[in-house]
């Protein structure tokens, strides 16, 4: 009998690390942020509130997935074949494992912060005289908005919309008898209430008063608390003639989906917490009771964005606008040379320019545009609406599933069309997620067409915290295929192939499998790099896999999750996976192959959603200059030391370390540079790619 263990396969669970798990390592990356000691205290506390507000979006997407997976008895959910169950049993571990570095965090901070005359305190800490302040700040303007809610046989347990947060209490009235209630607090209020460089949070203040706002009764037991919802829409597109209807229907429900989470204190009552959980029903492994961490970590931006604390985060960096670009006629310097922009080391107003120059121009025909996070003061839609008033064709793509966004972009969308402009509300069963923009101009008897392609949104406030690659060009076969591509998004169409862009979900993954081939056919010669926020999609790790064992050298630079699982014996020997985590979000999607004519950068990332389910773009560079100061960009964070980490085969972490090597922080290298060549050079733009590739190939 033969009991040898059969050979893995490229399909084999243990290859492939869970896409949740490698989120929650993700996020533990961000924490070890708030953790350095050498970064300035609201530094780290802004990586605190980013740890946050990112838990707060795992748990109403995935983990409220996850629950709903579970519940319909689904056995199998990805690659690594583990259950739903086992999930949610491994994320809450972890979650649960992870509070007291958590809290343990937070408190250095605050110790940090208070060295520099900086408090973070409650009500019951502050001086008499103090308090007295307080108590007039919360009789006019905090009393007034509050909701004190009684909840008994005659007054029902409230709806608590997603992520609500208020005090639960226990009063007894003079008789001795038990009673329950709650105060709301709306989000119109700060979460914390600033005196004299203190900052209280406003539950301690609300709690002090709870016996104004249920006169009679005396306060016996008290918490705070905060709840999350399940908030991943389902829309059925296919049930509704007025997709708006649906949408603004599905934001309502956003706020009825099943409780997931309860976050407390640590100190609180347990009968109170009960008391809550009854009407709630959390399950206990989703109970998070923190030991003096405010709720709401994201709201410490409001501490983090304090303008009188400036000299206690990182210094600003000023976005640089560098030759040829900063020419006064950005058209006529896009008609001469393609023209490639690194953000945010490289100003936004370019792009901004694009579209305002373009409204304004009376020789502008057509404008047209793919819009899914804009930001809510959009100068882009404002130079929109002027281009309508000028009489120009406006045609634009909101896309109304940008979760999170859809609120915003529905209220734009309503907008623009209300001006006259022909708005395209999405794609029935597909997110548009490109980023394109196309200009048309009559340039004498002939047309002409301008384009921008980018792998970050049309948003000029987080293109200045976003790394992310604008590309200007006037390619005829380009625009050739953007006009396809509109055509595409406006009319009926079963099926277009663009010719020298790739579009998903029909071409971005099987060009992305052929370019890794054909690497992987010069073997231990060949050599790629990937850079993207996630590598999660199967197809493309059995590629990677495949060109490995090839003998083929294989970078990946994944922010995010990356379901790849790198030095595995006879699988993935070559590959390394690197994630840098700093003052910047790495945004870009840039696709390198030492054997291919082009390099690639795209807004799709490497995941099943984007290759499979969404209309996405991808941009062959052929600009020698250009490609050399995108390889460049590459090598040089394949060679940080700071802010790179590197993945081991069992899932985990590793940050780098100098290892006798100067230091190397690749953000803030690139930021000197820019600054650098700002400050100098007025030369062409080719001449200004080459320099700048050329010094940071000697210095990375």
């Amino acid at each position: 009998m033969n009991d040898a263990k059969p050979e893995p396969t490229l399909s084999d669970p243990s290859l492939y690390i869970n896409r949740e798990l490698s989120w929650l390592a993700f996020n533990t990356r961000v924490l070890a942020q708030a953790q350095n000691g050498d970064l300035p205290p609201l530094e780290r506390l802004k990586f605190l509130a980013i740890y946050g507000t990112n838990l707060d979006e795992f748990y109403m997407i995935r983990v409220a997935g996850l629950q709903a997976l579970y519940r319909a008895g689904v056995q199998e959910t990805g690659a690594d074949k583990m259950t739903p169950a086992q999930q949610l049993a491994a994320i809450r571990e972890r979650l649960h494992t992870e509070q007291s570095v958590l809290e343990e965090t937070y408190h250095a901070i605050v110790e940090r912060l208070q060295a520099e005359g900086v408090r973070i305190a409650p009500y019951a800490q502050l001086t008499p005289a103090l308090q007295q302040r307080l108590e007039t700040e919360f009789f006019e303007r905090i009393y007034p908005i509050i909701i004190p809610i009684a909840v008994d046989a005659t007054h029902p347990f409230p709806h608590l919309n997603n992520l609500s947060f208020g005090i639960v209490v226990r009063l007894t009235d003079l008789h001795g008898t038990l009673r329950h209630g709650l105060v709301r607090i709306p989000r119109i209020l700060p979460r914390f209430i600033s005196i004299d460089g203190i900052f209280v949070p406003i539950e301690t203040v609300v709690e002090h008063f709870i016996g104004d706002l249920f006169p009679g009764y005396t306060r016996t037991a008290a918490t705070p608390f905060r709840i999350t919802r399940n908030a991943d829409m389902e829309i059925e597109e296919e049930e509704a003639d007025d997709f708006l209807e649906i949408l603004e229907e599905g934001l309502r429900s956003r706020n009825k989906g099943s409780i997931v989470r309860l976050e407390c204190d640590a100190g609180a009552d347990d009968d109170l917490i009960m008391f809550l959980n009854d009407h709630l029903h959390v399950d206990e492994a989703d109970i998070y009771a923190y030991h003096s961490v405010p709720l709401h970590l994201g709201a410490l931006w409001q501490i983090v964005g304090d303008k009188a604390l400036a000299h206690l985060r990182l210094p600003v960096y000023t976005p640089r606008t560098l030759p040829p670009l900063d020419n006064d006629d950005l058209f006529e310097v896009i008609e001469h040379q393609d023209a490639l922009l690194y953000h945010p080391y490289e100003s936004f107003e370019p792009v901004v320019q694009f579209v305002r120059q373009a409204a304004a121009d009376p020789d502008t025909l057509a404008i047209r545009m793919t819009l899914y996070r804009v930001g809510p003061n959009s100068p882009i839609v404002q130079a929109l609406i002027d281009a309508v008033h000028e009489g120009k064709q406006v045609t634009v793509l909101v896309e109304l599933k940008a979760r999170f966004d859809e609120e915003n972009n529905l209220r734009w969308a309503k907008t623009l069309e209300d001006v006259g402009a022909h708005v395209v509300y999405g794609i029935p069963g597909l997110k548009v997620h490109a980023k394109i923009a196309q200009v048309i101009k009559r340039k004498g008897e002939r047309f002409r067409s301008y384009l921008h392609l980018a792998t970050g949104n049309y948003n000029p406030s987080t293109a200045k915290i976003y790394t992310d690659v604008s590309y200007f060009t006037t390619r005829e076969d380009f625009s050739r295929d953007a006009t396809r591509f509109f055509h595409f998004l406006t009319g009926f169409s079963t099926h277009t192939k663009l010719e020298h862009l790739y579009m998903s979900p029909a071409q971005i993954k099987p060009k992305l499998i052929e370019l890794i081939e054909l690497e992987a056919a010069h073997g231990p010669e060949g050599h790629l790099i990937l850079k993207a926020n996630s590598l999660v999609d199967p197809d493309i790790i059995r590629a990677l896999y495949a060109a490995s064992q090839a003998g083929t050298k294989i970078d990946l630079i994944i922010r995010g999750i990356c379901s790849l699982r790198p030095g595995i014996e006879g699988f993935s020997e070559t590959i390394t996976v690197s994630s840098i985590i700093g003052k910047y979000l790495e945004h870009p999607r840039i696709y390198w192959f030492q054997h291919a004519e082009a390099v690639y950068i795209s807004s799709a990332d490497l995941m099943t959603r984007n290759l499979d389910r969404r209309i996405e773009l991808m941009t062959p560079i052929y600009t020698p200059e250009l490609q050399a100061r995108l390889e460049q960009i590459l090598r040089l964070q394949l060679n940080d030391n700071q802010l790179r980490w590197i993945l081991q085969h069992d899932g985990t972490y590793r940050p780098v370390s100098p290892d006798g090597h100067a230091p190397l922080d690749s953000q803030t290298r690139l930021e000197r540079h820019t600054s650098e060549l700002h400050d100098s050079s007025r030369t062409k733009q080719n001449h200004y790619v080459k320099k700048l590739a050329d010094k940071l190939l000697k210095e990375g």
